[in-house]
C-alpha cells in the first residue's frame, strides 16, 4: 500500500533552464548531455515514453554519479542512488519470499517505496562489481529490471504482483564495461566518460574544487588565491589520474595548510604559484618524460593510452654483436610482443626496399626497450612505433624529434586503427610536440578534440607503413630511390584492393 503506484512527479520540459543546470554542474561531458536533452525533448513531444537505460562508464572520478543526480534536478525528478559494489545476493535485486523469516522487498521496490514517486532517476552505482555466489547471479536477476520490454510487470518476490518500472529512468555507472555480462550489457545504452585533460582540470578547479574546498576548510578569498601557473603545477607535479578525486584532495591539503598559517598568525594571505605549491605540499610527486632533444637512431617518440589519460612513451632499439636474435625488456604484454615480432618480420620481407644489409640479420642481436621498465605495458597501438625504430636502426637512419605516432601494424605494412587518440595527441601536446602521426580511420576520433588544441596540431594520416616512413625519417630520399617501378605499380595495386 504504501508504494507510489500512480504518483509521478511532473517533468521540467524547459530544455534551456535544464542545459544550463548541467552545463552549471559538470563541464564538458556533452554526449551524456544530450542524451538526456533528447530524452526531455521527446517526453515534451510524447507524454507516454519509456525511461531509457543508460550506462556510463569511464575510469574513477570523472563525475559519473554525480551527473546522475544533476540529471534528476534538471528534470526535477526524485533521485535515489542503489550501490551494487559487492551484492551477491539475488534476493537483494528481486527480493525474498514473505515466507521466509526476515524477508524484505528489493532494492528497486525499497527505492521506490523512500522515493515516493514512481518515475525517479535511480543511479545503479558500479554495476560492474557484482559479483555471483550459491544464493544466485544478481546480474541475471537485473536483466528483467533493465529490460524496457520487461520491466513494465517487474515481479518482486516480496509484492507477488506486477509494479511497472519502465517511467523510471535508470543510470548505471561502471569503470569497466567488459565486466558486465554480456546479456546485462546489451539492455544498456552505453555512454563513455573520457578522463579529463589538464585544461579540463584548470577549468574545474577554478570553477567548482577551489571554492568547495575554501568553505570546507573555512577560509576566504582574504587568505588564499589561487595562480592558474600554480593550479597547473598541483595538477602536474602532484596527481596522475584521469578524474579529479585526487585533485581535490590536494587543493584541500593546499587550504588546510593555509588555514593553520593563518591561526598560527605566520600569514594572512597565500598566493599559490609555482613557488609556493612545493613549501606546502613538499617536493613534485610525478615527474614527466621530457620529449627527445634531438633525431636519434632506433629511438621514436610513440604514444599510449592509460586509465589516467595520455602518455608519450620512448621506444629504444639497439643492435650488437651477435647471431640474429631480438630481445624485448620493459615489462611488455603479449599483444605489444607480437607487434614486436611483427615489425622484424616486416623489416626481414622488405630489406631490399629498406635498403637493410642482410648481415643486420645473421650478424647482430637487437635488444627492444620501452622504459619506465617497472610499468606493464600491452596493447596493439605500438605497432608503427615499433616498425619505425627497428627500421631506423637497421638502416642506421634518424627518426626526428618533433613528431610522435600511434596504429597498429599488420605483415602487410598496412596501418590499422586504435583507441585512445584524444587522450594520446593532447599528452604529445602537453610535452610540447604538435605533429602526430594517427591511423586513416582514426580521423573520425578527431572530433573528440577541442578546436584550441587541434588548432595547434599537425596530424597526419597515414594507410600504410611507407607512408609513416616518408614522414618520420630525416632522410626519406635513401628510401624513394630504391624503389622501382615494378614495386610502385604493386604496391598501387595492393593498396587499391585493400580499400577495396
Amino acid at each position: 500500500v504504501d508504494l507510489p503506484w500512480n504518483k509521478s512527479t511532473v517533468d521540467l520540459h524547459d530544455l534551456k533552464r535544464s542545459k544550463e543546470i548541467l552545463d552549471d554542474d559538470h563541464y564538458e561531458l556533452n554526449k551524456a548531455k544530450d542524451r538526456i536533452l533528447e530524452f526531455l525533448a521527446v517526453r515534451k513531444l510524447k507524454a507516454t515514453i519509456k525511461g531509457p537505460i543508460l550506462c556510463f562508464s569511464g575510469p574513477p572520478g570523472v563525475g559519473k554519479t554525480s551527473l546522475g543526480k544533476s540529471i534528476a534536478k534538471a528534470m526535477g525528478r526524485e533521485y535515489f542512488r542503489v550501490a551494487l559494489g559487492g551484492v551477491k545476493d539475488e534476493a537483494e535485486i528481486r527480493g525474498h519470499r514473505r515466507t521466509y523469516v526476515g524477508a524484505m522487498p528489493g532494492k528497486i521496490i525499497q527505492a521506490l517505496r523512500q522515493c515516493k514517486t514512481n518515475n525517479p532517476v535511480i543511479v545503479l552505482d558500479e554495476i560492474d562489481k557484482m559479483a555471483s555466489d550459491q544464493r544466485g547471479d544478481p546480474s541475471s536477476a537485473m536483466l528483467e529490471v533493465l529490460d524496457p520490454e520487461q520491466n513494465a510487470s517487474f515481479r518482486d518476490n516480496y509484492l507477488n504482483v506486477d509494479f511497472d518500472l519502465s517511467k523510471v529512468l535508470f543510470i548505471a555507472t561502471a569503470n569497466v564495461v567488459e565486466n558486465i555480462p554480456a546479456p546485462l550489457r546489451d539492455r544498456m545504452e552505453m555512454i563513455y566518460i573520457p578522463g579529463y585533460t589538464e585544461n579540463d582540470k584548470l577549468l574545474i578547479t577554478k570553477k567548482h574544487l577551489i571554492n568547495r574546498q575554501m568553505e570546507a576548510n573555512g577560509i576566504t578569498a582574504e587568505n588564499i588565491e589561487f595562480t592558474d601557473e600554480g593550479i597547473k603545477y598541483l595538477i602536474g607535479g602532484y596527481t596522475r589520474e584521469a578524474g579529479l578525486r585526487n585533485l581535490e584532495r590536494e587543493v584541500g591539503s593546499v587550504c588546510r595548510k593555509v588555514a593553520k598559517k593563518v591561526v598560527l598568525g605566520e600569514a594572512n594571505f597565500v598566493q599559490v604559484n609555482e613557488k609556493t605549491v612545493p613549501e606546502l605540499l613538499g617536493p613534485v610527486r610525478f615527474m614527466r618524460e621530457d620529449k627527445q632533444l634531438e633525431a636519434s637512431v632506433g629511438v621514436v617518440q610513440g604514444l599510449a593510452w592509460t586509465q589516467a589519460g595520455g602518455e608519450v612513451l620512448l621506444i629504444e632499439a639497439l643492435k650488437m654483436k651477435g647471431k640474429g636474435s631480438m630481445m624485448l625488456t620493459g615489462q611488455l604484454g603479449d599483444v605489444m610482443k607480437e607487434s614486436a615480432h611483427a615489425a622484424m618480420s616486416y623489416a626481414k620481407a622488405h630489406q631490399e626496399e629498406l635498403g637493410i644489409d642482410q648481415e643486420m640479420f645473421e650478424k647482430y642481436d637487437i635488444h627492444v626497450h620501452l622504459p619506465a621498465g617497472a610499468i606493464p605495458k600491452d596493447g596493439p597501438s605500438a605497432g608503427i612505433t615499433l616498425t619505425t625504430a627497428l627500421v631506423s636502426l637497421l638502416t642506421g637512419t634518424p627518426v626526428r624529434n618533433d613528431i610522435a605516432m600511434t596504429g597498429e601494424v599488420t605483415l602487410q605494412g598496412r596501418v590499422l586503427p586504435v583507441g585512445g587518440i584524444r587522450e594520446k595527441c593532447l599528452a604529445a601536446l602537453n610535452l610540447g610536440i604538435t605533429t602526430v602521426i594517427i591511423p586513416l580511420a582514426c580521423q573520425k576520433d578527431l572530433e573528440d578534440i577541442p578546436q584550441v588544441f587541434k588548432d595547434k596540431m599537425n596530424f597526419i594520416m597515414v594507410e600504410n607503413l611507407d607512408e609513416v616512413f616518408a614522414v618520420a625519417f630525416d632522410k626519406t630520399d635513401r628510401f624513394a630511390n630504391k624503389k622501382t617501378s615494378a614495386q610502385k605499380q604493386q604496391k598501387k595495386s595492393a593498396h587499391k584492393s585493400a580499400a577495396a
